[in-house]
């Protein structure tokens, strides 16, 4: 494994006037100094190169459900490895896992493993799956892509759970090792990507687009709805709407709960009934399969037939309880839904088993 500290990362030049390092990989185009580290603080300019300061260096290994990713449609029921880094090229101030995404303590990335490592220890858990989770994988994507393409010669799927903030420069090799995605809208207003999480819109809209139309990854919608900030009915009828005359309705969509985090502390946690008229907007916008999140509610979690209603799958928050596809169709009137199902789904329920890796 190379030395971690001094892994030449890829997405980037040198400034012709400033001599300073402009890393490309995401749209903030970080022009940074030599010594110093860019918005994420894990691409760093050492000896006027960009390296990646946190490659095969992991806060953390846990085996999860493929349902708290969130993935609906896609190998359920099954044991998916988690790992995360540390750092973020977004500034979330509701940020519900910032004591990873924002450290700045090297410290924290407790766990060395190299990707062959990771594939063996998934292998060897029985995990159809792996996640890049916990921290944006997008700013450590040389790692990411080294780990999808060693799981990839194992027949082990690798899933990116993302804010979707990258540049066209990246995305194509970034996306083209991967096998799904859970990709967080945060919102559907300019106003809030730039107050809340430093960044942008429309490169998030981007990345969907291109995912939907230039890609054969799977991915899902996540929405974190704020009170106050992003759950106004008009703003969620919008952003529906887009949904489905951009990425079409079979794109699932999970509206899940704020809780108090952070920079927001203050702000209340998200009421159930927001969420199930979150979902009902969506539903009624044309999107098929809607899903509420960070609550309990096994009528708004479970997967229905679009044609003719019949109940396919059953959550009860990650363990399923009727699972009624028929090699991917509904049994009672024969509708295809969209995704990676098996005949039998998997039973590792709502476990989280944290797993020790590395030297």
């Amino acid at each position: 494994m190379p030395d971690e500290s001094e892994f030449k990362a890829r997405w980037w030049h040198t400034h012709p006037q400033t001599g300073k390092v402009v890393c490309t990989l995401c749209p903030r185009q970080c022009q940074i100094p030599h010594g110093q580290r860019g918005f994420c603080f894990v691409r760093a300019n050492h000896g006027g190169e960009l390296v990646l300061t946190t490659y095969g260096r992991s806060s953390g290994f846990c085996i999860d459900p493929i349902e708290k990713k969130p993935l609906a449609h896609f190998l359920p029921g099954t044991a998916i490895l988690s790992l995360g880094t540390a750092g973020c090229n977004l500034g979330c101030k509701f940020c519900q896992n910032w004591d990873i995404s924002k450290s700045r303590e090297m410290d924290t990335l407790a766990s060395h493993a190299g990707p062959q490592q990771i594939v063996d220890a998934a292998k060897h858990s029985g995990c159809r799956s792996i996640a890049f989770t916990y921290n944006d994988p997008v700013i450590w994507a040389e790692y990411a892509i080294d780990i999808a393409e060693a799981a990839r010669h194992q027949g082990i799927k690798t899933v990116a759970v993302t804010a979707g903030y990258i540049s066209p420069d990246a995305r194509a090799e970034f996306f083209g090792c991967l096998d799904a995605a859970n990709v967080d809208l945060k919102a559907f207003s300019e106003n809030f990507y730039r107050k809340l999480t430093q960044t942008r819109l429309q490169p998030v809209l981007d990345t969907l687009v291109y995912l939907k139309h230039e890609t054969d990854v799977w991915f899902e919608i996540t929405t974190l709805v704020i009170p106050g900030e992003n759950d106004s009915p008009d703003e969620l009828r919008a952003m529906c709407d887009w949904i489905v005359d951009n990425l079409g309705p079979d794109v699932p969509v999970h509206f899940t709960a704020f809780h108090p985090d952070f920079k927001m502390k203050s702000t209340p946690r998200t009421p159930h009934e927001t969420l199930i008229r979150a979902r009902q907007t969506a539903m009624d916008a044309g999107i098929r399969f809607a899903y509420v999140g960070n609550v309990h509610d096994i009528q708004n979690e479970s997967t229905r037939c679009p044609g003719c209603g019949e109940l396919l799958i059953e959550r009860d928050w990650y363990n399923l309880k009727q699972y009624r596809l028929d090699a991917g169709r509904c049994p009672g009137c024969g509708y295809v839904i969209p995704g990676l199902f098996e005949a039998q789904p998997g039973t590792w329920g709502r476990k989280r088993v944290p797993l020790s890796l590395g030297r």
